[in-house]
């Protein structure tokens, strides 16, 4: 794309920046669902294969992971940045047919395979599922590594968007993405703008196992679940100007953070296995940690997310205890915070953590991800 101003204006509307008018979006949406019901048609029709077909987008849970968050990209991220891309590119070709190293997102998009799978197995017809797609500024060159690499560990991973240097938030919209989780915390912030929730991956120092039957989200409260009121007054005015807020307030349901809705997305799919009386035995399981106490200021976080019609399945006050303990007995497949403390401090342990840069709190602390992280 040309860098001079005269070249970018004459551009715009090339580049999509003149909005449709109602008339013309109806006749979009008509045609893209015409577009996928022949798409269907000819998968349909085709010889069966052992792949599942990818849903459709509008009924999907969409999770973009880029290609640094799903694979360790360490050593390769030091020759571009150290090289420049002819070089970079050049050794991803020399490569290609050596598999990347599972990065912090893998064993969490492994997870939501495996909820894909005993969904199937439950509702053989049903889209509502999980559906991964890259989203990675690589270069078109990379991708057969990157394929190469999604084939040898048996991902399900049928929608790639490379763009070649060029920033992949504007993709995110059209993707319909749910989640988006990347080791780039500027792109995150991005997103994050643009109210798409998204989070910056952060390797653990250590190994753990994780269970391969059921995916494992923890979620933290504040700033992350909920909006950053609270935090707030906690900043500005103390420990115990909070503790009377939150009894006054007790009644009135805090606004949403930016992954309400990916734990909302995350109760629609439960709720399918409660309907076949899979409950014991549900694949997914949700997890508050939280810095809260309950007795000062923990029924106002429950009694919001009855009042949005959610559950969770165990919440952790720690009254301001260090999280990573804790998360180490969960062994979740990701930990979400809008904290860099308490995102290193899980890191630490073991834990995958994913910083959320939302609300008070970035003031303080801003990700920065530690490339050079030595595995102990």
């Amino acid at each position: 794309m040309s860098s001079s101003s005269s070249a970018t204006s004459q551009s715009s509307s090339a580049c999509g920046n003149i909005p449709l008018t109602p008339a013309q979006e109806q006749a979009a949406a008509v045609g893209a669902e015409q577009d996928w019901a022949a798409a269907k048609a000819f998968y349909d029709n085709l010889v069966s294969t052992k792949r599942p077909r990818p849903p459709k987008p509008q009924n999907a849970i969409t999770v973009a992971v880029s290609s640094r968050a799903l694979f360790d990209m360490v050593k390769d991220r030091k020759i571009y940045e150290e090289k420049g891309v002819e070089t970079y590119v050049k050794y991803q070709e020399e490569n290609e047919n050596v598999p990347l190293k599972p990065g912090p997102a893998f064993y969490f998009v492994k997870a939501l395979e495996q909820v894909n799978a005993r969904l199937r197995e439950l509702y053989p017809n049903d889209e509502e599922l999980f559906d991964i797609v890259l989203m990675t500024n690589n270069h078109a060159q990379v991708g057969v590594r990157l394929i190469n690499s999604i084939n040898h560990y048996g991902l399900s991973i049928e929608r790639f968007c490379m763009t070649g240097g060029e920033s992949p938030i504007g993709y995110l919209t059209a993707y319909l993405t749910n989640l988006y989780l990347s080791a780039d915390s500027e792109k995150v912030q991005e997103a994050i703008e643009a109210g798409i929730a998204s989070a910056t991956m952060f390797t653990a120092n250590k190994d753990i196992p994780y269970c391969d039957k059921q995916l494992r989200v923890a979620f933290d409260g504040d700033a992350v679940l909920f909006s950053d009121e609270s935090e707030q007054i906690v900043k500005e005015h103390g420990l115990d100007r909070f503790f009377e807020h939150e009894q006054m307030n007790e009644n009135k349901p805090l606004a949403q953070g930016p992954l309400k809705g990916f734990l909302e997305d995350l109760g629609k799919l439960q709720k399918k296995f409660y309907a076949k009386d899979e409950r014991l035995d549900c694949p997914i399981r949700t997890y508050l940690v939280t810095a809260r106490s309950a007795a000062s200021s923990g029924a106002r976080v429950l009694k919001t997310l009855r009042s949005w019609g959610l559950e969770i399945d165990e919440a952790l006050f720690l009254a301001g205890a260090p999280k990573g303990p804790i998360l180490v007995k969960i062994r979740p497949h990701i930990f979400f915070d809008d904290q860099m403390f308490h995102i290193e401090g899980a890191q630490q342990l073991g834990t995958v953590a994913a910083h959320v840069p939302y609300g008070i709190g970035q003031k303080y602390y801003k990700s920065k991800p530690k490339d050079d992280t030595v595995k102990k």
